[in-house]
């Protein structure tokens, strides 16, 4: 599986649905003084720069490893996710700020089948990215393309928004498109705290999940001649880790003996899933 070239293709794929998505949402949306639309269309214009990121983001973390990257670059697809959740989070703010005033100053809405047309034009093309991104992203376990496919998803669920605060405005509730604004900008905010969250947790080295610690306890408890673990750490590089173990055997096994033992659980480690380097350390029982 290129992983790389997967995450390139769904960037590309973004990049350029987004643009048309922002140029149309933007156009109806000033057309006909939508706070929701023109909230909508800025989340598109945070999508393209989401895509973009991305895009620049994977083609650093493919570079293979060098003189000063002996890991490689893998964690550049986590900064860019940072990045990304910065982006949005201003993106979030102006929406918010656009959407207050509409309120306070009784902006009035001109309804517009176009404005319909466009929302639910956006609906299925958000759709179908978000189930392409949701598939490659699991395949890949790639935070770049999650963040897109989540992105894609609440995108869906935010036009559907648009539409109800239409609706509601044609009603003559001035307030709904102001308040489905804010809502827009809200939902935002949380999707960028996901984003860096996860990407926070990579780049200060937390040590990995509890599923595969247990694993790798599991494949060094199954190897003869160790008396007992002294402990497992990781540390992140990218998508995988470079595991740290400590482990104890008998005071009397020869130096030769314990660095075969030392070579099996490093051996063994690396097959599981993720693991790119192991470091092990040998002391007395």
């Amino acid at each position: 599986m290129d992983r790389f070239g997967i995450t390139k293709r769904i960037a590309l794929l973004g990049i350029g649905a987004n643009i048309v998505l922002l140029a149309a949402k933007l156009f109806i949306g000033f057309a006909s003084a939508s706070q929701a639309m023109i909230a909508d269309g800025f989340n598109s214009a945070g999508d393209v720069f989401s895509s973009a990121m991305t895009y620049l983001g994977n083609r650093i973390a493919s570079r293979p490893e060098d003189k000063t990257h002996p890991y490689g670059h893998g964690k550049a697809e986590y900064i860019f996710s940072m990045i990304i959740s910065f982006s949005l989070v201003l993106v979030a703010y102006k929406i918010l700020r656009n959407s207050l005033d509409s309120i306070l100053y009784r902006e009035s809405l001109v309804f517009s089948w176009w404005l319909m047309g466009i929302a639910l034009f956006t609906i299925i093309t958000k759709l179908c990215l978000f189930l392409y991104t949701r598939r490659a992203g699991i395949q890949t376990e790639n935070l770049l393309i999650i963040a897109n496919s989540e992105d894609h998803r609440n995108d869906v669920f935010v036009t559907s928004s648009t539409i109800i605060g239409i609706v509601l405005s044609k009603g003559g509730l001035f307030w709904a498109d102001g308040v489905v604004g804010i809502g827009i900008s809200l939902w935002i905010g949380f999707t960028a705290f996901k984003i860096f969250k996860s990407s926070y947790s990579v780049l200060m080295d937390t040590n990995f999940d509890e599923g595969l610690k247990s694993s790798v306890l599991k494949t060094i408890e199954n190897i003869d001649g160790i008396d007992h673990v002294d402990s497992v750490a990781a540390k992140p590089v990218g998508i995988g880790y470079i595991v740290i173990i400590k482990v104890s055997v008998p005071g009397d096994m020869t130096v030769r003996e314990s660095h075969g033992i030392a070579a099996d659980i490093r051996k063994n480690v690396k097959r599981c899933k993720n693991i790119k380097d192991v470091v092990v350390h040998i002391n007395p029982a």
